[in-house]
C-alpha cells in the first residue's frame, strides 16, 4: 500500500480498533484517536483509560509522537472480539 492510501485508510478508520504493523515487524493495537498528515496516534486497548483528558504528550505509543505513517506495513481493523 501506498502512503496515501495508508493515510485515506487511517481517516476512514478513526475511532475504530485496528492493529497496525509497522516496517520494524512491531504491532500496535488500539483505537485510532487522530491522523494527522504524517502520523496516526492509538488510544491503548482496554486497561486504564481515566486520563482526564491528559495523556503522556498525547495518546499511543512513541510517546505522544504517534506511528509515522511512512513506517506502516499494513493496518487491519479488528473486531470486538479481538479485543
Amino acid at each position: 500500500m501506498s502512503i496515501s492510501r495508508h493515510y485515506d485508510m487511517c481517516c476512514k478508520n478513526v475511532g475504530r480498533a485496528v492493529e497496525i504493523r509497522t516496517h520494524d515487524g512491531r504491532k500496535h493495537r488500539g483505537i485510532i484517536d487522530r491522523v494527522s498528515r504524517n502520523r496516526v496516534f492509538l488510544r491503548p486497548l482496554g486497561g486504564n483509560r481515566n486520563y482526564g483528558g491528559f495523556g503522556y504528550g498525547g495518546w499511543g505509543w512513541g510517546f505522544g509522537e504517534g506511528i509515522a505513517i511512512g513506517a506502516i506495513l499494513g493496518i487491519a481493523v479488528i473486531g470486538a472480539l479481538w479485543w
